[in-house]
């Protein structure tokens, strides 16, 4: 196993939804420890400073993953939930989830009223999250009470890491966002042996999915002059996506957002990103958040005075979910695009994009 296919897997088969980030918090902290001066806000984000001279440069991805909260026991041993991150109804029923109790996880499945004693018409509607609960094999309210399981307790998808047929798509949960956080690591890995023109700072933020509450509070603590926010991009390359929804395809590239609901990215940052991946021959995708959705950038770039930002996707099929696929290539080649990027963010640059 190489060191990419490592770190990605290690990223995405740890745990942490929003708010909960502590296991995924501790694993990003051992790998940033010996690339710089790691630091907190004081909502859990970690920030790795590598010092130098020129402008504050941050590359941003967010640690958190949508999950589920357990707000209810019923007296038959069930448990009701809240989602931590947009979820899709259609995508639940049937799957193994953990439940992150003080005693240890607790396996169960989600469940709701079997399509054998629907009427007609209900079965052909959708099951609501409402009427949905997790069964953990409990019979009693006192059964899941001395399991550990207490309202609060996190909820996670049961899933593994995978490479699929062919040896370069990646099947795994939680790619939105651990590719980001692999991004900034393997980013800062690079930059701490070949130097850079600017002050660097790779952050993971927590709390992306549930109001972009990370970015908030550790752009405060840097006050960037340019970021760089590493994202996943919505992949169109499934059945039933029109062109105009989205364009892009796995093993097509990275992408460069130019629009979502949140952020315009800065035309003049906009245009190095893209004239650098034709120079260096990096393959590029043009993208756009045509319906929603926000990133991280929706809150940096608004950041005191403005900063300067741009958002770069790596195309994923089938997030928000137990299992989304992207491409090695398109991480492969977003890792180049970056590395190539900041390379060029000197204080001459940076100063530039608001002028």
């Amino acid at each position: 196993m190489d060191n990419t296919i490592e770190l990605l897997k290690t990223l995405t088969e740890v745990d942490g939804v929003p708010g909960y980030e502590n296991e995924v918090r501790a694993v990003l902290d051992q790998y940033l420890a010996s690339l710089g001066d790691v630091s907190r806000d004081k909502l859990g984000s970690l920030i790795c400073r590598q010092p130098g001279d020129g402008p504050k440069v941050m590359l941003a991805g967010h640690m958190d993953e949508v999950g589920f909260m357990v707000t209810h026991i019923t007296k038959d041993g069930y448990l009701k939930f809240v989602q931590l991150g947009g979820w899709w109804d259609q995508v639940l029923l049937g799957h193994r989830v953990v439940i992150k109790t003080r005693l240890g996880g607790v396996v169960g499945v989600i469940g709701a009223k079997p399509p054998h004693l629907l009427a007609v018409e209900e079965r052909n509607k959708v099951v609501k999250k409402q009427d949905m609960y997790i069964d953990i094999g409990a019979l009693t309210e006192a059964e899941v009470v001395a399991s550990g399981v207490r309202i609060g307790d996190a909820v996670v998808p049961l899933a593994d890491f995978q490479v699929m047929s062919g040896g370069k798509t990646l099947l795994a949960k939680a790619f939105d966002n651990r590719v980001g956080c692999g991004l900034v690591v393997q980013a800062l890995q690079h930059f701490k042996d070949a130097g850079h023109p600017n002050d660097l700072y790779g952050v993971t933020t927590v709390m992306e999915e549930v109001g972009l509450r990370g970015a908030t509070t550790s752009a405060q603590a840097i006050t960037p002059d340019v970021a760089l926010i590493l994202e996943v991009d919505i992949a169109g390359d499934v059945p039933g996506i029109k062109p105009e929804q989205s364009r892009a395809r796995l093993g097509a590239g990275p992408s460069i957002i130019m629009y979502d609901k949140g952020m315009l990215p800065n035309l003049k940052l906009r245009d190095l990103v893209i004239d650098t991946a034709a120079e260096k021959n990096i393959p590029l995708q043009i993208s756009a958040y045509a319906v929603g959705g926000s990133t991280d950038g929706a809150k940096i770039h608004l950041q005191g005075i403005g900063v300067p930002s741009v958002v770069l996707g790596i195309p994923s099929r089938h997030i928000h979910s137990h299992g989304s696929i992207i491409h090695r290539d398109d991480y492969e080649n977003g890792l180049k695009l970056i590395k190539e990027v900041v390379a060029r963010l000197d204080a001459a640059t940076v100063d530039d994009f608001t002028r």
